[in-house]
């Protein structure tokens, strides 16, 4: 394995990278571009290294040129981003590079996932949001939401819960309450930018 000093290279507040939108597609068909700063599932793509078999090269399915190289979603797999470093051709690009960092676990599940959907196997479940974090997140909006429209705390308890189990404890010492109240809180800490801990595994300190 070679070692490369990647290109220098800032991400938005956002985590991702500062590319034009189509004005003619709403917010939920646009593409995220991520940067590889922020998103370790983001494969840096390199051309293979000659004396080694020369595997099916990588062909993007659209690409978006950037400083660092060229961006793109794999045909194979709609869920892998791919970024074509710089100076590779990318006609023939088929390595993928591991820089040893912190994120190199994350990188490395990513990159089983990818090599078993161009293989056409089973892919593995993308394991760093799990499925209680995805029944919680669906809460946490549902609850951002009522809230960003006006609805008061309790509004919001009873389309989640039901005005039976509201009605069934004082409201003002209910655990309901608490709970709607945290999933705003929690909810207003990802929309503030603490979606991007999404996209790393949590890591012991």
């Amino acid at each position: 394995m070679r070692t490369q000093t990647p290109t220098p290279m800032t991400p938005s507040f956002y985590g991702g990278c500062d590319f034009p939108a189509r004005p003619s597609l709403s917010v939920l068909e646009q593409q995220v571009v991520w940067s590889p700063l922020v998103n370790p599932a983001v494969l840096l793509i390199d051309t293979a290294p000659s004396f080694l078999p020369s595997p099916p090269p990588l062909a993007p399915a659209d690409g978006r040129e950037g400083p660092e190289g060229l961006y793109a979603i794999h045909e194979a797999y709609t869920d892998a981003q791919v970024l074509y470093l710089t100076g590779c051709d990318v006609g023939s690009a088929s390595s993928i590079v591991l820089p040893l960092d912190s994120d190199l676990p994350d990188r490395l599940q990513a990159v089983l996932r990818f090599w078993h959907a161009t293989n056409a196997g089973q892919v593995p479940h993308d394991a760093r949001v799990t499925p209680y974090q995805r029944r919680r997140m669906r809460q946490m909006m549902q609850a951002a939401d009522g809230r960003s429209n006006g609805a008061t705390y309790r509004e919001i308890a009873i389309a989640m819960f039901g005005s039976e189990r509201i009605a069934s404890e004082p409201w003002r010492t209910s655990t309901l309450r608490d709970t709607v109240i945290g999933l705003i809180e929690s909810a207003s800490a990802l929309i503030e930018g603490g979606y991007r801990r999404l996209l790393r595994h949590k890591r012991k300190a």
